[in-house]
């Protein structure tokens, strides 16, 4: 007689194990400590086995015999259930351990160790915002093409070369699955070439490089009104030409005013550099020190000493001293310095590349360190300074302070 739902429920423990058989080899097994467990009866290769489908009320009658019949499904097409049911297991864990984010982070893993640690951080930052939030927990091998797509989409709206990178980071973990251990077929990056909007050319920054404009600008930047420390940051941004990042982080720290040196690492290329302080860049710290020298920060905000200033605080401040974006922008005084100190203060190239925290290589292809060129560095800042004081002032004969 086949099993009802009521029966189940009033079936009674009893001293020992009892079998209660529902048709097709499905029986409910109760035991003396109350559990009821589905097995399956079956033969396969000649031999009588047991399959556990699950438990009562968990696994209703109904889903069992349901169970049933997909075993019965696989014993007719010659596959085992029992061990079809292992497979399966072990299918599942692998997909868990092969998901896109087991893999890419394995293969961050491999080649962070020949990056520098600012660039390892970019490409964890894709990761963890751009790309696993999407399709982190998903097998590597069941990625498609429009799946990717979509993610890199999301991307491409808030900005088009950081798409094209992601899309360009997500390819070689594909390309490293395929070829390390075979947990992926393809590359499914591969089929989107052409798929995102071109990258936009880059633009130069805006810069003076004309003698009497950066003059001019100089007698501009000194008519700002603001607060005293962002006044002392657009003072000291020409006569340092660092990146703006690096100018408004300036921790005090890293300034010796007595060696007159700023040291730090140097963020783009994550290199250790070495600022000489002109002595006219040394009297703006010793005047700022008396502010914000019991901060952390150089450039401290003024209501609130445990965070500096942002580069969009020197920003505003120079479009607030009337100058356009498309003349003049904080990173300008970068190429100013470039083309002046070599087309007007002759200094070589490989010495100002160097003060420009550029990363530059020996004729036998090994990279300066940071204290190379020190002492040219140390006399072109203070000529530099002297200079921009010439222009400023506009008491300049022929590129030299007369």
């Amino acid at each position: 007689m086949s099993l009802t739902d009521a029966l189940i429920r009033v079936t009674k423990v009893a001293d020992k194990e009892k079998k209660f058989f529902d048709g097709g080899g499905l029986f409910l097994l109760v035991t003396p400590t109350g559990g009821k467990w589905w097995r399956l009866k079956y033969r396969f290769a000649g031999k009588e086995k047991l399959l556990s489908l699950g438990t009562y009320p968990d696994t209703s009658l109904k889903d069992a015999r349901e169970r049933r019949d997909e075993a019965k499904r696989l014993l007719a097409s010659g596959v085992d259930p029992s061990e079809h049911r292992k497979a399966s297991k072990i299918e599942a864990i692998t997909r868990g351990v092969n998901t896109f984010q087991a893999v890419a982070l394995e293969w961050f893993e491999v080649k962070r160790s020949g990056w520098k640690p600012g660039h390892a951080k970019h490409i964890m930052t894709y990761f963890t915002t751009d790309v696993f939030p999407w399709m982190g927990n998903r097998p590597i091998a069941e990625i498609t093409p429009p799946e990717l797509l979509r993610v890199v989409r999301r991307v491409e709206k808030r900005a088009i070369p950081t798409a094209h990178r992601v899309l360009g980071v997500c390819g070689e973990v594909f390309r490293y699955a395929i070829v390390n251990g075979g947990r992926a077929d393809r590359d499914p990056s591969a089929d989107l070439r052409g798929q995102l909007k071109p990258k936009p050319k880059e633009k130069n920054r805006a810069s003076v490089t004309n003698p009497d404009k950066v003059g001019e600008l100089l007698r501009t930047l000194d008519n700002y009104a603001g607060g005293f420390h962002v006044r002392c940051a657009l003072r000291l941004a020409p006569y340092l030409f660092c990146r703006p990042g690096e100018l408004v982080a300036a921790e005090w720290k890293d300034i010796d005013l007595e060696k007159r040196e700023w040291t730090f690492q140097a963020s783009k290329v994550d290199i250790p550099h070495i600022v000489p302080l002109s002595s006219q860049a040394v009297e703006i710290l010793q005047e700022l020190h008396h502010m914000t020298g019991g901060s952390r920060y150089v450039f401290a905000q003024a209501f609130n000493f445990d965070k500096h200033i942002s580069t969009d605080t020197v920003r505003l401040a120079i479009r607030s001293c009337g100058v356009p974006r498309e003349l003049f922008t904080t990173h300008g005084t970068r190429a100013m310095a470039r083309t002046l100190l070599h087309e007007v203060l002759h200094f070589k190239p490989e010495v100002i590349e160097r003060a420009l925290s550029h990363e530059v290589k020996d004729p036998n292809g090994r990279a300066y360190n940071r204290t190379m060129f020190l002492d040219d560095r140390r006399r072109m800042m203070q000529e530099w300074a002297d200079y921009l004081d010439g222009l400023k002032t506009g008491n300049i004969r022929l590129g030299k302070v007369a």
